[in-house]
C-alpha cells in the first residue's frame, strides 16, 4: 500500500501522520473533536471511525489504559498501527477494520466511545471528495451516525460516555433526536462554524438539500457557512 505524511496541528500536535490511499485525513471537526475529548486515567476507550488514528493516539495520550480503534477504509490497521507507534502509544492502542463495532471482540465495555464516523450526505461526499473510499453518512447524512449511535450504546459501560460530532452540513436534528433517545444525557460542549468551498456552494445536489431543508446554511456575504457541534452523551 502506498502511504504519505501528512502533519496533524491538532491537540497534541504537530504530529507527522501516514495515510493510505483511503484513509480518511483529519478534518477540521476532527481537531473540534480532539480539543473537546476528556478522559479518565486508565479509561478504555473505543474510536469509532478511527481513519489514521489520530484520535486514538490522543486519547492514549489523555490518560486511556487501552484504546480500540476501528475503520472500514482498506489499510486501517498497517497505517493507524504505524502511526501509534510512531507517537509512542503502540502499547495502548489496537487497530480493526471493518463495519463500526463488528470486529471488535464482544467482552469488550468501554468508558467512552469516540464517534466520529461519516456524516455528510452521499451525495456531498461525492461531489467534496472528503471521502476517499466513497463511504459516507447516508441520503442524508444521518442514517450511519443514527446506526452508531444504538450500536454504540451497547459497547459502553455503566457510567459510560460517548463524543459525538455532528454538523449542519447533515439532518442534524434527526442524529439529536436519536441520541436523545438512546443516551438520555445530552450536552452540547463546542461548536464552530465553517466557510463551505465556492465550488461546493454551486453544486446542485447540496442546493436541492438545502432547499428540502435537509441541511442548514447560513450565508455570510457571498459564502456559505456550516456549523460543526461536538456533544457529550450518558
Amino acid at each position: 500500500m502506498t502511504t504519505q505524511t501528512i502533519t496533524w496541528k491538532g491537540r497534541f500536535g504537530p504530529m507527522d501522520l501516514l495515510v493510505g490511499p483511503e484513509t480518511f485525513r483529519p478534518s477540521t471537526v476532527s481537531q473540534l473533536l480532539a480539543d473537546a475529548l476528556t478522559i479518565g486515567r486508565g479509561d478504555v476507550v473505543i474510536d469509532a471511525g478511527c481513519g489514521s488514528g489520530v484520535l486514538a493516539i490522543v486519547a492514549a495520550k489523555l490518560g486511556a489504559s487501552k484504546v480500540y480503534g476501528v475503520d472500514a477504509a482498506r489499510g486501517t490497521v498497517e497505517v493507524a498501527t504505524a502511526n501509534a507507534e510512531a507517537h509512542g502509544v503502540g502499547d495502548r492502542t489496537l487497530f480493526y477494520e471493518g463495519d463500526l463495532f463488528e470486529p471488535l471482540p464482544p467482552d469488550i465495555m468501554a468508558d467512552v466511545v469516540i464517534g466520529d464516523v461519516s456524516g455528510i450526505p452521499d451525495e456531498i461526499a461525492r461531489a467534496s471528495g472528503w471521502f476517499p473510499s466513497g463511504l459516507a453518512g447516508g441520503p442524508s447524512g444521518a442514517e450511519l451516525p443514527m446506526r452508531m449511535l444504538a450500536e454504540a450504546r451497547r459497547m459502553l459501560a455503566a457510567g459510560g460516555r460517548m463524543f459525538l460530532p455532528t454538523g449542519s452540513l447533515q439532518d442534524e436534528k434527526s442524529i439529536l433526536e436519536r441520541a436523545k433517545s438512546v443516551y438520555g444525557s445530552i450536552k452540547q460542549l463546542t461548536e464552530r462554524h465553517i466557510p463551505l468551498p465556492s465550488t461546493l456552494s454551486e453544486d446542485p445536489a447540496l442546493l436541492r438539500l438545502l432547499k428540502e431543508k435537509v441541511i442548514d446554511l447560513k450565508q455570510r456575504g457571498s459564502r456559505f457557512m456550516w456549523t460543526a457541534r461536538v456533544w457529550e452523551l450518558s
